[in-house]
């Protein structure tokens, strides 16, 4: 795709729908420079990632425009304008030749060596087996409680944790509360990333709502208010949905 394809476009079924700019803003809460950023192509003024995604998907959606096709064409548009790849460096000198026959010597060793560890913790395992037989249906009714006691308290599945990620991409205090207990409260700068968790939900509260950018357990979360303006939101499991 050519460069100013995916911004003309963009800009064309916008115009086509008689939607202007600030129309655009208000719908889907995305600030005005971002869309005119996404329109001009000017990349360097874009957050990437899931942000960038979000952004054409809100627009895609209020358009109505097909947006996995949408989001094809700027993910395309945006290659085209990476940097291309550094050169290769320079190939490292094969190793001599003794080196592959000392470690296929090695593990020769370390492969014995299993060997023989096996076949000893194999017999252990016999024996031990045969110890528990022999105990009372009793004993092993509660060895068996005791074990399924001690699976669930390491079920993975319990870890149930909120994460949060907040970005800026321009200078604003920022207010973050996790579960009722002040986590910041700060002028954060341009470019600045922070992480938080949370049991239950996040509370964020921003002076400048489209500086900030939040995403909560890898998903793109919504703007926390009005372009240019303060805002708050609150975030909890069901956000993920």
């Amino acid at each position: 795709m050519a460069r100013g394809n995916f911004g003309e476009r963009l800009k064309r079924e916008r115009e086509m729908r008689e939607v202007s700019i600030e129309e655009l803003t208000k719908s889907t809460r995305i600030s005005t420079r971002f869309l005119q950023a996404l329109e001009n192509e000017d990349w360097d003024r874009l957050p990437g990632g899931v942000f960038g995604h979000g952004f054409v998907r809100s627009i895609a959606r209020y358009l109505g425009l097909d947006e996995e096709s949408l989001i094809a064409e700027y993910d395309l548009a945006r290659a085209e304008t990476s940097p291309p790849p550094p050169k290769p460096e320079e190939r490292i000198p094969s190793p001599p030749k003794w080196i592959p026959v000392v470690a296929a010597f090695a593990l020769l060793l370390v492969a014995i060596g299993l060997f023989f560890a096996g076949r000893y913790g194999w017999r252990r395992y016999l024996a031990h087996r045969a110890a528990t037989h022999s105990a009372s249906p009793s004993s092993q009714k509660q060895s068996d409680a005791n074990t399924t006691s001690l699976d669930s308290s390491a079920d993975p599945s319990s870890d149930t944790a909120l994460r949060l990620s907040i970005s800026t991409s321009a200078a604003t205090r920022v207010r973050v509360l996790a579960d009722g207990q002040l986590l910041l409260d700060t002028e954060l700068p341009a470019g600045e990333t922070r992480h938080f968790s949370a049991n239950a939900q996040f509370e964020v509260t921003a002076a400048d709502s489209s500086a900030v950018l939040l995403e909560m357990n890898g998903k793109a979360m919504p703007p926390i208010g009005t372009p240019g303006a303060s805002g708050k939101i609150v975030l909890t499991r069901d956000d993920l949905r």
